[in-house]
């Protein structure tokens, strides 16, 4: 008597589609929480918060933002290369997709430096401490971004994990495609979150 719940193959490939989705589905709502309360503080305190955007380094956040659109489209590079057999192209391009994703982890770093030295910290020397809703913007800013940063950071993780295993053969494609279409599906969505984020905490001071 087998204990395997899934009939085929294809079955089993249809059941991780719809976990990831599940799975995705709860993060988008996670964040989705986030850019709600953004909005309503903008809405309530619109000068504060235009104020406090001002001060985010626009020239940073765009390229952080050319960054991962660029990381999005190795991930999708790889995912065909990987569905095509070709084990070589599709490491690297999982790795190069994993090299963005630390770049923009060491520029967003870089931003944090930077916001602490100029007083930008919420707390006891907040410099718009005297502003309503500057504090309270910046703590949502740290909150969403530090957030996005811990799932690229496992992004990156995964990403150089199914570099390593497809490089060495312990995953071969296009047998296990899926094995990398589902991380893809992972990156793609931390990335669009960022290019939400981007324009709500970078752009409204314009």
């Amino acid at each position: 008597m087998t204990t395997e719940p899934f009939v085929h193959a294809g079955q089993r490939e249809e059941a991780n589609h719809l976990g990831m989705w599940l799975f995705l589905a709860t993060e988008a709502m996670m964040f989705g929480a986030l850019f709600f309360a953004l909005t309503v503080v903008r809405l309530r305190m619109p000068e504060g918060v235009r104020l406090a955007s001002g001060h985010l380094d626009k020239l940073l956040g765009t390229l952080n933002t050319g960054v991962l659109l660029t990381s999005s489209l190795l991930v999708a590079l790889a995912v065909t290369a990987a569905r095509q057999g070709r084990q070589e192209r599709t490491a690297g391009l999982l790795a190069g997709a994993a090299g963005l994703g630390v770049v923009f982890l060491a520029i967003k770093a870089y931003e944090y430096v930077t916001e602490f030295r100029e007083g930008l910290m919420p707390g006891p020397g907040f410099r718009l401490a005297d502003k309503p809703g500057a504090e309270l913007f910046f703590n949502l800013y740290y909150a969403a971004t530090g957030l996005h940063a811990l799932h690229l950071t496992i992004g990156v993780l995964l990403m150089l994990g199914l570099s390593a295993r497809v490089l060495g053969g312990y995953l071969k494609v296009p047998e296990r495609s899926t094995s990398v279409e589902l991380p893809g599906l992972y990156w793609h969505v931390v990335d669009i979150v960022w290019v939400f984020l981007y324009p709500t905490l970078y752009l409204v001071s314009r």
